[in-house]
């Protein structure tokens, strides 16, 4: 392993051996001074890529997140590991902020965390102006970059100001970050924060860890509790629900059924909310039913699981969501009840928006590239990765489509009517005027175009129209066509087309009616969740270790994973340390954590050990 000082920080401080993926070479870039886009996966280490070049550079770095609730847990974690840290939101009280202020100006803070609101205030912008001339700023770091796109899920109007920190700061250098950007968003995060001469680090987008399923909604509450008593029944986890009532009513009848269940949406009154939130990240087993008010910046590692009982509203949005799933890399499960329904709802929602004409274009494509995942036979990983421009190995092995193959149909003549209909057209078209065309339906829109002359006018009529819908679906989920996203919405072929319209390949779909899927049964779950567990739920150590870790975050007010993740104690009981020297060694136990906690945890090992019995 490599002795530079980037690795002396990653070890010492953080508590890690070596670097991930492309962690290393964007620390060395921006410690160098050079500007990054770095899009990484939710759980894959984005902090330390501004975390470490920070405290290798003179001066503080500042880093802009929207995140109010996540800037005091990641200022909790930096504290833990001895990195003078502080943030500046509208969550102080004004005396606080002005205490924070004067830190920073004494040169007592490494990281300061702010709001972008707070930023682009003239006020605080002159005071980094100073603090550039007396401390030096170290670097700019730009949190959740996405939302400076205005077809983003999480627009953020004020992340387009951020250019501000290039023009008065044009010598310190900028990371921009973000865990879901398509190829569009990126070259508008790139468009909007003036960052052309940025190197980009764009890393793998698939979470292995993560098992996908979709099921055929029916009765998606008892759904949802076979699902938990069968795989989680003691973990914490997140529902989505799509409106503020379902939050509240799917809560209270988890609540009835016994689980430790908290709604949590917009509607809620700012108290209610707050406790809530805290009682998920600082509790363990516990299940919050929200909307997607709830989830972005939410760093608890240990979610086991997210479920949706209703669509979402995008790829990005649904990639997002379940992404908070497994950040510390151990087994998390994805599952989503879909049905007709939920497509109904979510394209009346889109419609009767008041977004403008262009912007709902583009999010009724989002929804049906969500809709052909849903309805795709092939595998999960695969679909999400392609989505974002990334091709996959093969079959993860680790979906409900590798592992238990759904019914299909030969679908080969059909998708070359529907591939025939869109080249004749001139790609241009979108999928209903298609549809109408290879029914031979004579619209106005057909008559003007003198689409009914085509020779594929009328060559579908076999299939309803709900048929052809899902054909165009899983076509452009499987990639042998693509939507416009800078035209209007037409569909066009892809070079995948080729040998489909040549007949030198077939093509399977999803039938409309999914087979009935067999419930997981507990060994199933216990099969995977033991290989990374290491049978620990039932081991005293294992429980003796994690309540030592309740008890020291109660005592300090901070969740449990600001402590130690799962995935450290996972190696403690593992690998039973028997001396301070031996507990440094484990992954994520850096200096100020040994120093703290080392004894503490050794202590625990030694009390279970002297009174397990001798098998």
């Amino acid at each position: 392993m490599s002795s530079g000082p980037a690795h002396q920080i990653l070890r010492d401080t953080f508590g890690y051996a070596s670097f991930r993926g492309e962690q290393q070479a964007i620390v060395e870039h921006v410690a160098s001074g050079g500007d990054a886009l770095v899009l990484m996966p939710t759980g894959g280490g984005k902090s330390l890529c501004y975390q470490i070049p920070a405290l290798l550079r003179g001066g503080v770095g500042i880093v802009v997140s929207p995140l109010i609730a996540l800037m005091q847990d990641q200022v909790d974690a930096l504290k833990q590991l001895g990195v003078p840290a502080a943030f500046l939101n509208s969550s102080l009280e004004a005396e606080e902020a002005r205490e924070v202020s004067r830190q920073l100006m004494r040169g007592e803070l490494k990281l300061l965390y702010v709001a972008p609101e707070r930023l682009l205030t003239e006020g605080f912008l002159n005071l980094l102006e100073r603090l550039q001339q007396d401390n030096g700023i170290a670097l700019f770091a730009i949190d959740e970059a996405h939302c400076v796109s205005q077809w983003g899920h999480d627009f953020r109007p004020e992340y387009r100001a951020l250019s501000v920190l290039h023009e008065r700061f044009p010598s310190v250098p900028r990371i921009a970050l973000t865990a879901t950007a398509d190829a569009p968003t990126r070259s508008e995060i790139v468009e909007r924060l003036a960052l052309e001469s940025a190197t980009r680090f764009v890393s793998s987008f698939d979470r292995p860890n993560i098992r996908y399923r979709v099921t055929q909604k029916n009765n998606a509450r008892q759904q949802l509790q076979a699902f938990l008593e069968a795989e989680h029944p003691d973990d914490a986890g997140i529902v989505y629900c799509l409106s503020r009532k379902k939050v509240e009513e799917t809560a209270a009848w988890l609540k009835e059924q016994g689980w430790d269940a908290l709604p949590y949406h917009a509607g809620l009154d700012a108290t209610t909310r707050s406790a809530n939130q805290k009682r998920f990240l600082r509790e363990e087993g516990v299940i919050m039913v929200a909307t997607v008010a709830f989830g972005m910046g939410i760093d608890k590692p240990n979610v086991r699981f997210v479920a949706h009982l209703d669509l979402p509203k995008s790829m990005e949005g649904y990639y997002q969501e379940t992404g908070r799933a497994g950040r510390d890399g151990l087994p998390a499960n994805a599952w989503m009840a879909y049905g007709l329904g939920d497509v109904v709802s979510m394209r009346q929602m889109l419609l009767s928006g008041e977004a403008p004409e262009e912007r709902k274009r583009v999010e009724l494509q989002k929804l049906d590239a969500l809709l052909g995942f849903c309805e795709s036979t092939a595998c999960r990983h695969q679909t999400i990765l392609r989505y974002f421009g990334e091709e996959h190995p093969g079959s993860c092995g680790e979906c409900d489509n590798c592992l238990s193959p759904v019914d299909t149909w030969d679908a080969t003549r059909a998708a070359q009517m529907a591939l025939s209909c869109v080249y004749r057209t001139g790609q241009r078209f979108g999928v209903v005027h298609l549809i109408d065309v290879l029914l031979g339906k004579v619209t106005p829109k057909v008559e003007q175009c003198a689409h009914q002359q085509l020779s594929t006018f009328g060559i579908g009529k076999e299939l309803a129209q709900a048929q052809w819908s899902s054909v165009y679906r899983q076509l452009a989920a499987a990639g042998f066509i693509s939507v416009d996203m800078e035209g209007y919405g037409g569909l066009r072929l892809t070079e995948a087309a080729r040998p489909v319209l040549r007949g030198e390949q077939e093509v399977w779909l999803r039938r409309d009616a999914e087979p009935a899927r067999r419930k997981p049964s507990k060994a199933e779950r216990g099969s995977r969740l033991r290989e990374a567990y290491a049978g620990a739920n039932e081991d005293p150590l294992w429980l003796a270790l994690k309540a030592k870790r309740m008890e020291l975050a109660r005592e300090q007010g901070v969740p449990p994973y600001v402590i130690f993740h799962d995935s450290t104690l996972l190696e403690i009981l593992n690998r039973k340390p028997q001396t301070l020297d031996e507990m440094g060694q484990v992954s994520g136990v850096g200096q100020a954590k040994l120093a703290k906690y080392g004894d503490d945890f050794l202590r625990v090992l030694e009390d279970v050990a002297r009174f397990k019995p001798v098998s």
